[in-house]
């Protein structure tokens, strides 16, 4: 899954891709790349972020997804809103990707209808104030307790559970050690759903290699290839080629 942030504030590509040509060439970019998803997010969900106003996170988003239908690739929108997942389904999305575990207030109702593949994550508190205090508790007893109530929560709603995903939350509101322990443990948290791992250039990362999030390409691609090695199905990432040249290697090893 490439990343495709269209905000100005994003944590390490903000601004890059702001204008519709450069967001549409980046993603042609990551397409020749590998990827096979491209997740376009209107909002920055940075620590600390401040929400957008709906029709900015529509100009933002959906202009993107019509001018990327016909590139062979699924379209994911990364929107907690509810008429942002309305606009997106109608423009031809194929998957809504929701920080908030589609608890807003009709987003359920928003995505009930479609077929499109739905990603819930757990996050403590919001963007604006989860690195504050991150919460005390086990983290994997926590993630998957979270987890598992908001997945049953689109069961109960009509949801088949082929449309789900599950993503632990990396960096949203956890500590560093938090972060690394759901890593390590990344098998038990998927539930038997196909598990998102999003690690790209996160602060867990910069932490241990004192780099900055632009020159944490070598970490992110370990951190990548790791989450695989542990079960996930889907890895989020800023660099495309270089996680898909450290993946074949990876495949590679696993046949042998």
């Amino acid at each position: 899954m490439g990343i495709l942030n269209t905000t100005p504030d994003s944590f390490s590509d903000g601004g890059r891709y702001a204008n519709l040509d450069d967001a549409i060439r980046r993603a042609e970019v990551m397409i020749l790349d590998g990827a096979d998803i491209i997740d376009i997010g209107g909002e920055s969900t940075r620590p600390f972020a401040l929400p957008v106003s709906l029709d900015e996170e529509l100009d933002r988003t959906i202009p993107l997804v019509e001018k990327l239908q016909g590139y062979g690739v699924a379209l994911s929108v990364d929107t907690s809103k509810p008429d942002v997942m309305k606009a997106a389904l109608a423009a031809g999305a194929d998957m809504i990707n929701d920080i908030w575990a589609f608890r807003q207030p009709g987003a359920l109702d928003a995505v009930r209808a479609s077929d499109c593949a739905l990603c819930v994550m757990h996050m403590h508190r919001d963007p604006s104030s989860m690195q504050d205090a991150p919460f005390v508790d086990n983290a994997i007893e926590a993630v998957i307790d979270f987890l598992s109530r908001h997945v049953d929560v689109l069961l109960e709603a009509g949801i088949q559970r082929e449309r789900i995903c599950v993503d632990p939350g990396f960096g949203f509101g956890k500590s560093v050690d938090q972060n690394y322990a759901l890593l390590k443990h990344l098998k038990k948290l998927a539930l038997g759903y196909p598990l998102l791992a999003g690690l790209s250039r996160k602060s867990m990362l910069r932490d241990k290699t004192g780099r900055s999030a632009l020159d944490s390409l070598s970490s992110s691609v370990a951190a990548a290839v790791l989450a695989v090695d542990r079960g996930a199905s889907i890895v989020r990432v800023h660099d495309v080629a270089e996680t898909r040249d450290a993946l074949t290697i990876w495949e590679a090893l696993m046949a042998a």
